[in-house]
């Protein structure tokens, strides 16, 4: 299986920039009186889960060190 690392860091900038974009978003949401909070608790947790394939596809540039 080859891994193409330059795939992996585009997929990684990808996902740091969306969430980044939706932390900025989130925190115009509350700033707002009117707030829809499902649409924040969704905005939230898409957030997460975009955390998550972050902590993910940040491991994949990790060698596997054989023991």
């Amino acid at each position: 299986m080859s891994t193409d690392w330059s795939e992996i860091r585009e997929r990684l900038h990808a996902l740091r920039q969306e969430h980044r974009d939706l932390d900025d978003a989130i925190e115009q949401i509350q700033q707002n009186p009117a707030t829809d909070h499902l649409a924040l608790r969704r905005m939230k947790k898409r957030k997460l889960r975009l955390r998550d394939q972050i902590a993910y596809w940040e491991s994949k540039l990790i060698p596997d060190l054989d023991a």
